[in-house]
Formats: structure tokens, C-alpha cells, sequence
């Protein structure tokens, strides 16, 4: 076994309390992986310095897996740009930086596809970063997020180091945020129809027209993904890659319209009312799809299909919903 996979070796995980990291952690389970380290952010605050540097020096991960970040939706971007811009910036310098000093054998850096041009060409490769305006609705989140890869570019070619970048596309899956305030559009979505179905309604209203397209992976595909990419022989994910253009996309290459997906998430959930659309309310940009070729050619695949995906975590929110927040 490579030395880079060995089993044995310590691997960090940060953010593994969120959806992405959570579905690390069970991957690099099922992969034999005996030595995960996690921490929570009562345990260790990645926006400090000092305090990331001490963990590394202590720990003395042989891999590292960058899921951490403060996220949120539209309305938490808008209100808190300082944050998202600051924190995020924060935990990337401070755990990229102490990777590279204490000898970090192989990083992951995951970003957004928040990081494209508002108007980029469909499908969305990776050389289109920086090729235009971004959404202003979460531009310091989406300049954060490329900061990240530019920081892995830039200690590669000054430091020699293998750190990598992921950019996924719309994840949903067990470990979801079901809020309907701050959700995005899946856990939305199977939110509204179970209420619905539970409350007898002969419809829900689906805001906008259902005609913007998305893409969507489950979490666990993008868990294997992220695995996947971190299994390659340095020559080969160069290969692949540029010293200036280091990420890859990861997503299913595959769009649904709005419309289709309350409509499948209704099936899903058992719903059999009425699927109501609200014009008024915004569409967003009618499509984001990612060119997954590159991934592709390194040799993976998405494997969940979205209505089996979407019954897991239908199947995740009844057995979880106590813990939901309101």
C-alpha cells in the first residue's frame, strides 16, 4: 500500500461535524482508515493561528482533508460578509500554512462552485475561474473559497507540497441542514412535502418558475470522490491538472430542472397533492452545471442516482427530525 494510504498514518479531518466531513469520516471508516483525527471547534478554533499550530505540532497528520467552513444561505451571506470572507480566509491560511511546516505528506482543499462567473458557459470547466463577476449575493464567501485554492497553488510551487482542490457542485444527503430558513433546496424541499403530507395539504408552492436547472451529488459521493482524487500518484493528478489551474470539478455531469425535482421529492416523500409554482419569487441563475470531465478521465464516477439518493435522505431527516432545529 502506498505510503500516503497507509491505514496506520494519522489523517485530519476539519469540519467533520458538517455534512461533507461527517461523510469523510464514514468513508475513510469503510476504507480501513484506524487513525482519523477530529476535533470539534470547542476543541480547537481554526481561526487561530496559534492554537492550529500547536494541534499540528502535536498531531502530526501524514493527510489532511479541509472540509471546514462557515457556510450558510443567501440571507446569512448578505448579513454577515465580514464573517464569511474573514473566517473562512482565516481557517484556510492558518491550516494550509501549518500543513506545509509540519510536513504534511498530501492536503484536500473543498471548495464551492460559488466559485465561477455569475454568467460562466454551461458547463462550467474549470478553466473559467476568474474569467468573470461573480454573484454578489456571496462573493466574499465565493473569494475566500478561491483564496483556498490559490493558497494550495502557491505553496506547491514555492514549497514543493501536494495539496489538492475539489470544487463540488450542490451536495445533499444524510447530515443536511433542514432549516427552512437557511436550507438549500433539497432539504427545502423534503422538508415542505413532509409537512404537507403530515398536515394533510392538498398542495405545496414551490417558489419560481421550476425552469433554472441544478445539479446535485449526494455526500457520499462526493465523500468517494474526494478519496479517490487523494489516491492518485502525484504525476498523475498533474497530469490532469496545471501549476495555476490545481482543482477539479466534482458533480454528477447530469442537470434537473426545478420542476422535475419537487416532483420527484413529492414521489419520494408520498406526497399526492398539488405541486403549486410562485413566479414571483426569484429564479437565481437558470443553470450551473459542472464539466466533470476531468474527473472522468482520472477514473471515478458519480454512483447514486438522484431518486435513491434522495430516498436516503428522506429515510436520514424521519430518523433525525427530533434533533432538527425549527
Amino acid at each position: 500500500m502506498p505510503k500516503h494510504s497507509d491505514p496506520q498514518r494519522p489523517v485530519y479531518v476539519a469540519g467533520h461535524r458538517g455534512m461533507v466531513g461527517a461523510a469523510l469520516v464514514r468513508a475513510l471508516g469503510v476504507a480501513g482508515y484506524q487513525n482519523i483525527l477530529t476535533r470539534t471547534h470547542a476543541e480547537l478554533d481554526l481561526t487561530s493561528q496559534a492554537a492550529v499550530a500547536d494541534f499540528f505540532a502535536a498531531e502530526r497528520p501524514a493527510q489532511v482533508y479541509l472540509a471546514a467552513a462557515k457556510v450558510g444561505g443567501i440571507h446569512a451571506n448578505d448579513t454577515y460578509p465580514a464573517d464569511f470572507i474573514y473566517d473562512n480566509l482565516a481557517i484556510e491560511a492558518n491550516v494550509i500554512h501549518a500543513a506545509w511546516q509540519r510536513g504534511v505528506e498530501r492536503l484536500l482543499f473543498l471548495g464551492s462552485s460559488c466559485i465561477y462567473p455569475r454568467l460562466a458557459e454551461q458547463p462550467m470547466r474549470e478553466d473559467a475561474l476568474l474569467t468573470g463577476p461573480l454573484e454578489p449575493t456571496n462573493e466574499p464567501y465565493a473569494i475566500a473559497k478561491i483564496a483556498g485554492i490559490k493558497l494550495c497553488e502557491s505553496y506547491n510551487r514555492q514549497h514543493g507540497t501536494d495539496f489538492r482542490s475539489v470544487m463540488p457542485t450542490n451536495l445533499y444527503g444524510p447530515g443536511d441542514n433542514f432549516d427552512l430558513a437557511n436550507s438549500h433546496v433539497i432539504p427545502a424541499l423534503i422538508r415542505k412535502f413532509h409537512e404537507a403530507k403530515v398536515a394533510g395539504a392538498d398542495h405545496v408552492m414551490v417558489w419560481g418558475s421550476g425552469k433554472p436547472r441544478r445539479e446535485f451529488l449526494h455526500v457520499d459521493d462526493m465523500a468517494a470522490a474526494c478519496l479517490h482524487v487523494m489516491s492518485l500518484n502525484a504525476e498523475t493528478y498533474q497530469t490532469h491538472t496545471k501549476p495555476r489551474l490545481s482543482h477539479i470539478n466534482v458533480g454528477t455531469g447530469t442537470d434537473v430542472t426545478i420542476a422535475e425535482l419537487a416532483e420527484l421529492v413529492g414521489r419520494v416523500v408520498g406526497f399526492e397533492g398539488d405541486i403549486r409554482r410562485d413566479p414571483s419569487k426569484p429564479d437565481g441563475a437558470p443553470r450551473k452545471l459542472l464539466d466533470v470531465s476531468r474527473l472522468e478521465a482520472l477514473g471515478w464516477h458519480a454512483q447514486i442516482p438522484l431518486a435513491e439518493g434522495l430516498a436516503q435522505a428522506y429515510d436520514w431527516f424521519l430518523a433525525h427530525q427530533a434533533e432538527l432545529r425549527t
